[in-house]
């Protein structure tokens, strides 16, 4: 059985994930701080953060919606050799 969205995003996340999460988010940050920069950034440096906001922000959505599922998993293996 599929987890819905909203029960993913509750369930618990692996530690790996965490620790992807984590940095996805420091990155996706400063990279906003580079684009909030009162100062004139050349135009590559801010193309190149815009990015990196994007891509932090979907890595830290993604890690979040993965799920530890080791428990259910057993369960399958154990009813499956039965």
């Amino acid at each position: 059985m599929e987890k819905t969205l909203k029960e993913r995003w509750k369930s618990k996340t692996p530690k790996f994930w965490k620790r992807v999460q984590r940095w996805a988010i420091i990155t996706g940050t400063v990279a906003g701080i580079i684009l909030a920069a009162p100062v004139a950034l050349p135009a590559a440096v801010v193309t190149a953060a815009g990015y990196i906001v994007t891509a932090g922000t979907v890595a830290a959505t993604l890690s979040q919606l993965t799920v530890d599922d080791t428990k259910k998993s057993k369960d399958v293996d154990n009813a499956a050799d039965n």
